[in-house]
């Protein structure tokens, strides 16, 4: 197997109108700590995360995806990486150099195939962090993060080219053929999925519980809390995951999630799923509503107009 220049999904930061009201939801009833505040934008980390943080919150004008930012092992793969998107004719928004962000770092940001901000970097500084305790509802760490995109395949394909993503499961609909890759860096089943939609932007960001008691705490909380509640409590079969799926007062989704499934590299085959037929969405039964109907296309989120345009910081 190819050595990989990408380990691991560090965080993913966001743009809202509403700043305040977001960073309530995120530092209260969500569960994130915030470790760092300035000017409009906020840091928020897991509280059993060795990330500096995992959501970063920024001011503006209309809702945007700024960025998802992705580990990696030393400076001289960042270096490693850079030249070989360069040599690929990928459009860089940075060089390499020093990270100004909690934790510092050393690494750049590019622009993928649908003109998302992507940040890659090393050498960031892990945060103090501890033990999520038993019965303790609140996210141990990001999971993973869903795009949507107008050419699934097409942006699959660049991720695999360029940053060395493998796929691990589709799921194939009869009605609209590919409507979701998982893709992963490491053994995680996926630290990014992308699903078909009619634009781009966010899909949800999904957090780690730390068991399945702490999960069904966790969404009974949100769901007492007054937060609309898209899909769930339910298991998935592509993943092996559980799922509970939210709206942010924003109407960005997100997901409590534990025991996604990790993998054997070396002999993992992909499998094509067909939510058509059985419980693929859901195994367990439990979940309101399949993922094809209304709950489906509100996961289509608004559509991102930050293609190709750099967040400001």
């Amino acid at each position: 197997m190819t050595k990989r220049l990408i380990t691991h999904l560090r965080h993913v930061d966001i743009a809202v109108p509403d700043y305040d009201k977001e960073l309530e939801f995120y530092s209260g009833v969500w569960g994130l700590a915030k470790v760092a505040e300035d000017s409009g934008i906020s840091f928020l980390a897991a509280e059993g995360s060795p990330e500096q943080y995992v959501v970063r919150l920024r001011k503006a004008e209309e809702k945007r995806l700024d960025l998802v930012s992705y580990g990696a092992a030393t400076t001289l793969d960042v270096d490693a990486l850079a030249e070989k998107l360069l040599a690929g004719g990928v459009q860089l928004i940075t060089q390499p150099g020093r990270i100004d962000t909690p934790g510092g770092g050393y690494g750049f940001r590019f622009f993928d195939v649908d003109g998302r901000t992507v940040e890659v970097s090393a050498d960031v500084a892990p945060r103090k962090h501890r033990k999520i305790e038993e019965r303790e509802s609140i996210p141990v760490r990001l999971s993973h993060v869903v795009l949507n995109s107008t050419d699934l395949n097409k942006t699959r394909e660049w991720y695999e080219r360029h940053l060395d993503f493998a796929l691990s499961d589709t799921i194939y609909h009869p009605k609209i053929g590919d409507a979701m890759h998982f893709m992963r860096v490491n053994s995680q089943h996926h630290s990014m999925a992308i699903a078909q939609g009619p634009h781009m932007s966010v899909h949800h960001v999904s957090f780690e519980m730390r068991g399945i008691d702490e999960y069904m705490r966790g969404t009974g909380r949100v769901k007492k809390a007054g937060t609309k509640m898209l899909w769930g409590p339910g298991r998935h079969v592509a993943g092996d995951n559980t799922f509970s799926y939210f709206w942010d007062p924003q109407g960005n989704m997100v997901e409590y999630t534990t025991e996604l499934e990790v993998l054997d590299e070396d002999t993992w085959h992909p499998h094509v799923y067909d939510p058509s037929k059985g419980n693929i969405s859901d195994q367990w039964g439990t979940a309101n509503d399949p993922m094809e109907g209304n709950t489906g296309k509100e996961a289509f989120n608004d559509p991102d107009k930050s293609a190709f345009i750099a967040p400001p910081v």
